[in-house]
């Protein structure tokens, strides 16, 4: 059995010669006509829809097989019974206006998936690696972490990691949106999947191509693909109903005039409905405008979800904050300049492998300092280290270790009275206090604007749920429009929140870490920070943020609700024109061509409608 991408491959071979086919047929039929020999167009006619004919049929069956039943049936019987009743030209333009329509579909959903097969076709099958002082070109399933990449300008980098050498400069649109490049120095972490928009730099990978953001980006992709939304199988209960009625007022046209071809126009008039068209255009729409945004939705359900969103319950550790320690203040001693103090501790921190020395490191670098190379290193894991930068013998570490490494110091080190949650180094030189350096996992500079733009779009409640202290949890909110906030939660516990707040409306739930992904599946809908946050989440959730931003979230919900609502109007529209169309042609005022004529004007014009769902400027 061919699988579904195979499938859609067939549909873009067949359907443009479906379309030629009844086109030329009818071309022929009327050239016949024209040329006096007349009694062939008929036939010419009824060849040119019999192709057309069957390869519906092929799909009725199928989709019978799967449980569905649309209004394809429709179309079915209306070529059908042109054919019986001799109205070879009405059965030829149903048959050019249904493939005409069906190819319509075929090239709006190709349109609207743009923005995310772009992304498949940017994948890099190889990469430049350093070996024995030299360059190869390798395939890209060969690259280890600690590899040392060379990307050169204009590559599409193959693997995440961080940069070795040189300035990064970042063309990150195709993965998150953004307009201008991002430049990451020397330490600094990169996706795979961005393009090197600057000069060449080197690279070291930190995963494996498999591993790595951008193909774990392109196998959610795959299965967005594969999802079909909830509101197509609405659109298949509707579908019932519609055929049902038309049925009935073409077996009521026919009863009551007794003539056929009453009931042969109520049917043409009728095919195909806008709902086998609309929908799924709208849906893939929405799904591609996300993507373009920085959002991947796993699909039409997820779509759909995020429209309906009321609650939003979101972790804080690398969620509501960055996640990583970054300073924040620094205290030097009254003789000692600032970048001084910073220059000392993170020439030392080089040494160590902790994550606040490497915090440290990573903001001296971002600083332009130049770091020294320290010798005479001793380090207590955990506590702190000592050693000689420049001839000077420093000690970096927490307030105790450096207090009692430094006996001068004595107990003149006090911590208590910066903020919960708070990291704080001390800095001594040559046996006196150089200086405090304070860190903490500080709150994103867009948090409180995407609570307000929330708050705007409609959401009832806003609850925090975080595993870290509760004094912690509540510092970092403070300011913040929170109608809840539960600290100390243990993975079952953020489980349980989620659930007691579903009874407010359909919840949200966002995260990042392996702890979240329990509530993650647990939400109405789960979204995890996918450029930082653990390959667990992001499996578990339903939608994926491509780049380590909130302020994505209300862009993308504007986007799923746009979408459901220009669905829903093409859907009501189609209806309400064609159930009009029927009516008129049941009392005999329209012949089966000006039927099939008026419908498929109907068709193109929805379809153009649910397009809408790509363009427009979502407000702030």
């Amino acid at each position: 059995m061919p699988g579904a991408r195979g499938l859609r491959n067939l549909h873009r071979v067949v359907r443009p010669i479906l379309v030629v086919v009844p086109l030329l047929g009818l071309i022929l039929g009327w050239g016949a006509h024209l040329a006096g020999i007349g009694q062939w167009s008929g036939s010419i006619w009824a060849a040119a829809t019999i192709p057309v004919l069957g390869a519906l049929l092929v799909e009725i069956v199928a989709s019978l097989r799967r449980g569905d039943v649309g209004l394809d049936l429709v179309a079915a019987l209306s070529m059908t019974g042109a054919l019986l009743f001799g109205e070879h030209l009405a059965a030829v333009v149903v048959a050019l206006m249904y493939a005409g329509g069906q190819y319509l579909e075929s090239f709006a959903e190709r349109r609207a998936e743009r923005e995310m097969t772009a992304l498949l076709g940017r994948v890099p099958h190889t990469a430049v690696r350093y070996r024995d002082r030299r360059l190869e070109e390798v395939d890209l399933e060969t690259v280890a972490p600690e590899d040392r990449l060379l990307i050169r300008q204009g590559d599409v980098v193959p693997v995440d990691g961080v940069v070795a050498r040189g300035t990064a400069v970042l063309d990150q649109a195709a993965l998150t949106g953004e307009a201008l490049p991002v430049r990451k120095g020397l330490g600094e972490p990169v996706m795979s999947g961005v393009t090197n928009a600057g000069d060449a730099f080197d690279l070291t990978a930190t995963h494996r191509a498999a591993e790595s953001t951008y193909a774990g980006i392109i196998r959610l992709i795959e299965a967005a693909r594969a999802s079909k939304a909830p509101m197509a199988r609405l659109a298949d209960r509707f579908a019932i109903a519609f055929l049902a009625l038309t049925v009935t007022l073409a077996g009521g046209a026919w009863f009551w005039s007794g003539d056929p071809i009453r009931a042969l126009s109520v049917l043409v008039v009728a095919t195909p409905c806008p709902l086998i068209l609309a929908v799924p255009v709208a849906i893939v729409s929405g799904v591609s405008r996300a993507a373009k945004a920085g959002v991947l939705v796993k699909g039409g359900k997820a779509l759909e979800a995020l429209a309906r969103i009321r609650v939003l319950v979101i972790d804080k550790t690398g969620t509501l904050t960055h996640g990583e320690a970054q300073l924040a203040t620094m205290q030097p001693a009254a003789d000692l300049p600032p970048q001084t103090l910073l220059r000392l501790a993170a020439s030392l921190d080089q040494a160590s492998k902790h994550v606040t020395a490497r915090a440290l490191v990573r903001e001296a670098q971002a600083r332009g300092l130049s770091l020294a190379v320290p010798t005479e290193v001793a380090e207590v894991p955990g506590e702190g280290l000592e050693g000689t930068i420049d001839g000077h013998h420093v000690v970096v570490g927490g307030l105790r270790y450096v207090a009692n490494t430094v006996p001068t110091l004595g107990r003149s080190l006090d911590g208590s009275r910066y903020p919960a949650g708070s990291v704080v180094v001390a800095v001594a030189v040559d046996g006196r206090l150089g200086g405090l350096l304070v860190l903490a996992d500080r709150l994103r500079t867009e948090a409180a604007q995407v609570i307000e733009r929330l708050r705007r779009l409609g959401l009832d409640r806003i609850v925090l749920a975080s595993g870290d202290r509760n004094d912690v949890a509540e510092a970092v909110t403070v300011g913040l429009h929170f109608d809840g906030v539960h600290a100390d939660l243990t993975p079952d516990r953020k489980i349980d929140i989620v659930q007691s707040e579903k009874r407010y409306g359909p919840v949200m739930m966002i995260g990042d870490g392996v702890n979240d992904a329990p509530a993650l599946a647990a939400a109405d809908l789960g979204v995890a920070m996918g450029a930082k946050g653990a390959a667990a989440s992001a499996e578990a959730a339903d939608v994926v943020l491509l780049v380590d931003r909130l302020d994505k979230i209300p862009t993308a919900i504007q986007a799923a609700r746009r979408s459901r609502s220009i669905a829903l109007q093409s859907v009501y529209a189609g209806i309400g024109l064609s159930v009009v169309g029927m009516t008129v042609a049941a009392l005999g005022y329209l012949t089966p061509v000006q039927g099939a004529l008026i419908q498929e004007a109907i068709d193109v014009a929805v379809i153009l409608n649910a397009l809408r769902a790509l363009w427009g400027r979502e407000t702030s």
